[in-house]
């Protein structure tokens, strides 16, 4: 499934971009999907509708099918697996990703912790960990929690 993904993406990178390029993209999106992975097994439940909330939101913001979004959640909790922090993932987003694009993932990340409705504390916690290694303020941090409240998952 890994090789579907890294197909997709090399079908998808600009004819004129470099190999580096195309990797790039596929590494930045495992390690967005690896941050959101974390954030639904933080309370010790991962359960299928979290599974398919995390794709929808991969699908609504990178443009993938349903396989390839599978793809790309198996290929990112292959990688969360290994990993022994977070650091990792968000030192590649911070390297390649703007303020913006940043604001955006944690938007994604809210709309993950909020898909059961509710804030446990240990989600609360991480969104936190997660937005001081994304070099993000708490002002921004909590704007981005009221525009997905406020609009909903």
């Amino acid at each position: 499934m890994i090789d579907l993904l890294k197909k997709f993406f090399d079908k998808s990178a600009t004819a004129v971009g470099p190999q580096r390029d195309k990797e790039k993209s596929y590494d930045i999106r495992i390690a967005t999907c690896a941050l959101f992975l974390e954030m639904a097994n933080i309370d010790g439940e991962f359960s299928e509708d979290e599974q398919q909330n995390i794709i929808s939101i991969l699908k609504k913001n990178y443009g993938l099918s349903d396989e390839h979004g599978s793809a790309l959640v198996e290929a990112a909790s292959e990688k969360l697996e290994k990993s022994i922090d977070l650091w990792q993932f968000t030192n590649q987003i911070n390297q390649n990703y703007s303020t913006e694009e940043k604001l955006r993932i944690i938007e994604m990340l809210w709309k993950v912790v909020y898909a059961d409705g509710r804030l446990d504390k240990h989600e609360d916690y991480l969104v936190h960990k997660m937005a001081k290694l994304l070099r993000l303020t708490h002002k921004q941090l909590i704007d981005a929690k009221l525009r997905v409240t406020r609009h909903g998952t």
